[in-house]
């Protein structure tokens, strides 16, 4: 029996006994199916990743045909990540979903569902046939739908799962479209079929193949304006669900446009353009909408949208860089991209746990109920900010090394003499600096306000750190966040062979990473992150014992002559970018409700804020409420009386006998005019 066929039967002995288990062993027992099939499918990974890619072919049958499953280097880095994510979200998950455990079926669907949304990641980076990729497509976004609405009675969190589904079906309506044109033109549902649909037509017409492919993944990636499902299905999922969804399941899409890339040859400078645009738009848009959300998975969800963002600029880096033939551009774009995808898993799996544990603790989202909490969470606390700092791509941590990455890539194309280029480039740069500074503020406002000051709710109970069981899944996202920036050189090393399988489409060498000072240049920043931590540590230790030498005396906080309630005289999270606010406001949709009242301290006044996405307004909600309005029109045919309704039958059944003779009188009017 070969690797695939002991996951698929460990993948059917689970969903088997998984309704018989009793509920303390579901968790138990999907951790433990998570960590079988992530041991076989990573030993296979980490062989293609260095070199030794895998394949093994399925009979299949007279519809689909062949089904090979290829396990290439590409697909062995989406493999490995998707593994890790997967067993921390399942860690986290086993004590997160221990305040559900009176749910017995509930938690039947959900270990069910996150075990087959494991396998059908796994399967989708293998599968290379058309119809077999849609059938295992198909399972992952129901089986995410399920794990979305887990809390199926909450009228917000059903709604999201439907949104969910309309727009993932819609993106499989485009991915099927392009798989339908490959097989008419080709008459085979292999992928390489694609590459020879692409070779024997105008660059044009696989531009357009190219585009099907663009929307169906991205929808499920997220990109502005197809990203509108993804700010509601993060808040309403368990915070397990919100950390895989954006560390993995949104980046399946971005393993869909890396391959469509590779397989599809067309313009590749055209290609390159368009997707610089419209990421730079994706990451703007995400950050800006971020800072003013009062919801924290809201925000976080946001902040998924513009980390989108900035891998489809290292995409379209990577894909001009094909188009002009330039060996530098390949390696910082695609390079930098693929290694952002790893970056964002950790850190966005990891603020996801974080709000998980604020959420079990308050029982709320709303950021400006919060205050003071790393008193009571100082864990939990360390981490969102390590998780913070990283996701705002500040040395000496992971993120910092990816956008490093694309900024170098970047800079490395203004050298290029051609002035769509340069400007490109710089637009491109522009977006990126802007992201990171917008970033910066939000994650400012988020860890102020949420632990720092003094509480601005008084909870029912007091808020507590969470057990050791969450924050061990947590403390391994941290582990990587911060290996990656100490050792830059040694992950950005393993990107080798996923980058040379773009050799086929420009001159490289053979080993892609030799002819750039990049590994030598990572080498210092590992050593800068060392000398960083060791400053800081040391400037920490003299402080320290300087400050033991010196009386501590405790007072309370000059009032500036009065005494009030210290929680109302802090910045809110709304006061605290309100500059920011009022400068964006005409560009974003911002509902406010305010009353004022006199005083020094006034009681009853309100001020509120409610942002709203314009492109969700424009796009669903404009188009949906018109075609409420336009069928409404015909709300007289169902009137309740039984006479109209069998009147309606008669008249569809008269209808069908009625059509073979009109089709035979069409024929015959046709004939006769054929003879005249």
């Amino acid at each position: 029996m070969n690797i695939l066929q002991t996951h698929i039967a460990i993948l059917l002995l689970a969903l088997a006994a998984m309704p018989f288990l009793q509920v303390k062993w579901k968790g138990i027992g999907t951790v433990i199916v998570v960590l079988l099939i992530s041991l076989l499918s990573g030993f296979v990974a980490l062989n293609a990743l260095l070199g030794k890619p895998f394949e093994h072919v399925f009979e299949g049958t007279f519809v689909t045909g062949a089904i090979p499953i290829r396990m290439d280097a590409l697909s062995a880095w989406f493999v490995l990540l998707i593994n890790f994510t997967i067993i921390t979200g399942a860690l986290y998950g086993l004590q997160y979903m221990k305040a559900y455990r009176k749910e017995v079926s509930n938690l039947t669907m959900h270990c069910t569902a996150y075990l087959l949304v494991h396998s059908a990641l796994l399967f989708i980076c293998l599968i290379q046939n058309a119809l077999a990729f849609l059938f295992v497509w198909e399972i992952m976004t129901l089986s995410c739908f399920v794990l979305i609405v887990f809390e199926y009675h909450k009228q917000t969190t059903l709604k999201a799962g439907i949104n969910f589904l309309i727009q993932s079906h819609l993106g499989v309506l485009f991915l099927t479209i392009g798989f339908i044109w490959v097989y008419y033109r080709t008459g085979s549902y292999d992928f390489e079929a694609i590459k020879q649909f692409s070779v024997s037509f105008a660059p044009i017409v696989s531009l357009g193949l190219f585009f099907c492919f663009f929307i169906g993944f991205g929808i499920k990636a997220g990109f502005v304006p197809f990203h509108t499902w993804l700010p509601y299905a993060h808040p309403a999922s368990p915070s397990h669900i919100s950390g895989i969804m954006s560390g993995v399941i949104i980046k399946i899409g971005i393993f869909g446009i890396l391959r469509m890339i590779q397989l599809i040859q067309t313009d590749y400078n055209v290609l390159g353009y368009g997707i610089l645009f419209l990421s730079v738009i994706s990451g703007i848009y995400g950050v800006m909408l971020a800072i003013v959300q009062h919801n924290l998975k809201k925000l976080l969800a946001y902040h998924s949208i513009e980390n989108i963002g900035i891998i489809g600029i290292g995409i379209g880096l990577g894909a001009l860089g094909l188009g002009q033939q330039n060996t530098s551009l390949v390696l910082f774009g695609f390079g930098g991209a693929l290694l952002h995808v790893l970056n964002h898993s950790l850190f966005k799996s990891l603020l996801f746990y974080a709000a998980g544990n604020v959420y079990q603790a308050t029982h709320t989202m709303n950021i400006e109920h919060f205050g003071g909490l790393s008193k009571q969470m100082p864990h939990t606390s360390m981490l969102f900010l390590v998780a913070s700092l990283a996701i705002c791509g500040l040395p000496p941590l992971n993120g910092f090394v990816s956008e490093f990455m694309i900024y170098s890539g970047l800079l490395e194309g203004i050298g290029h003499k051609n002035m769509l280029n340069i400007l490109a480039m710089l637009f491109s740069i522009f977006g990126l600096v802007a992201i990171g500074g917008l970033a910066i503020l939000c994650f400012t406002k988020a860890f102020g306000t949420i632990f720092l000051g003094n509480k601005r709710h008084h909870f029912a109970t007091l808020p507590m750190e969470s057990n050791f069981g969450k924050l061990m899944p947590m403390y391994m996202a941290l582990l990587l966040i911060v290996g990656i920036g100490f050792f830059p050189d040694f992950f950005v090393g393993l990107l080798n062979e996923p980058l040379k399988l773009f050799s086929s489409k420009i001159a490289m060498s053979a080993d892609l990473l030799h002819p750039t000072t990049l590994p030598k240049t990572l080498q210092y920043i590992g050593y800068c992150s060392f000398g960083l931590l060791l400053l800081t540590a040391a400037l920490f230790t003299l402080r320290k014992a300087i400050a033991s030498k010196k009386t501590v005396t405790i007072a309370s906080t000059w009032g500036c002559g009065y005494v009030g309630e210290t929680e109302k005289m802090q910045y809110t999270a709304s006061s605290f970018i309100r500059s920011y606010r009022k400068l964006v406001e005409p560009l974003l949709s911002i509902k406010k409700k305010k009353i004022e009242l006199e005083g020094i301290f006034p009681t009853g006044g309100k001020h509120e804020t409610h942002p709203h996405d314009k492109i969700e307004i424009l796009l669903i909600e404009y188009p949906w409420k018109r075609m409420k309005l336009f069928f409404g029109r015909f709300r007289f045919l169902q009137n309740g009386n039984a006479q109209f309704y069998i009147m309606y039958g008669s008249v569809f059944i008269t209808l069908i006998i009625l059509i073979p003779w009109v089709l035979e009188i069409i024929q015959k009017i046709i004939y006769f005019l054929n003879q005249i």
